[in-house]
């Protein structure tokens, strides 16, 4: 392991869809994303020691990603989703699972002395144990590495310290325009444009980078020195589900290859809308986009 293995931290869970149930959770869909671009990447979690836990380990093993996922004595993570006439994702999220439940253990830290990305969201905050989890790691991270706040609000499931003190702890958010109105009043901005308060909260936390998206329009990169904008593409949508997962994975991706902003921003867009025309949220991406 170098100091360049890529980590999501967080939920892993089962998407019960309407045709199925489907592997995913932000941050297994990250970090199987990461691995496909070529990056050594690992998946941080915990299961429970029942037969979706044990299906979700031979999952995993079986599109090669690295896992370190602990077996804890709760059950293991499942989401209820239903899908609008727009391919459009609702969840209902299952309470006092496994991933509120991640352990920090001397091999996590070993993990993160070695991890030079790191992205990680709000939804596995809501326990005490994983936020004190998903923390520690990201303290004993090497200086300079990427921390990716992926916010990724859901249901009632976040507070003003988990978001304050995670844009603290980033130096990349990614957003969309739902959880930007959401923040805006949380944390008091002023109203203007979603460029303004982007640029605010880039500003206010000192980030490196605010991703903005906003779905079927386009998305956005705030940085200090530059600002990226490129529309979405127009394709046949199965689901929505883990698009923005993608887009992370591959923007994060792009740019520990040596790829510029608007490169990395590009790259991100042409995978969410690819993973948009698949159903679930971990389809294999082509040749076309991973060689690059």
């Amino acid at each position: 392991m170098e100091n360049n293995t890529v980590t999501g931290i967080g939920e892993v869970l089962w998407d019960v869809l309407p045709e199925g149930k489907k592997l995913g959770g932000a941050p297994a869909n990250f970090a199987y994303h990461a691995s496909q671009f070529g990056l050594e990447s690992r998946v941080v979690s915990a299961v429970g020691p029942d037969s979706l836990g044990e299906e979700i380990l031979s999952g995993l093993r079986r599109k090669g990603l690295g896992c370190m996922i602990a077996t804890v004595p709760y059950p293991t993570g499942t989401v209820q989703v239903e899908l609008d006439g727009n391919g459009i994702p609702c969840y209902d999220i299952k309470q006092n699972v496994a991933w509120d439940n991640i352990p920090y253990t001397p091999e996590l830290e070993v993990l993160a002395k070695h991890t030079g990305a790191v992205c990680f969201g709000s939804l596995a905050q809501r326990s005490p144990v994983s936020r004190e989890t998903i923390n520690r790691f990201m303290d004993a991270m090497p200086e300079g590495s990427l921390r990716i706040f992926d916010i990724n609000l859901r249901q009632n499931f976040y507070t003003k310290d988990i978001i304050c003190d995670s844009m603290h702890k980033c130096n990349i958010l990614k957003i969309n325009d739902e959880e930007l109105e959401i923040v805006s009043v949380v944390l008091g901005l002023p109203g203007g444009t979603q460029q303004s308060r982007s640029e605010a909260l880039l500003s206010m936390f000192g980030l490196k980078a605010l991703i903005l998206t906003c779905g079927a329009t386009g998305s956005h990169v705030f940085t200090s020195e530059e600002t990226s904008y490129i529309e979405t593409p127009q394709v046949e949508v199965a689901d929505t589900v883990g698009a923005g997962d993608s887009f992370t994975a591959a923007f994060v991706s792009g740019l520990l290859k040596g790829l510029d902003i608007r490169q990395a921003h590009r790259l991100a867009v042409r995978t969410s809308a690819f993973v948009c025309t698949q159903e679930g949220a971990m389809p294999v991406l082509p040749a076309s986009l991973t060689n690059k």
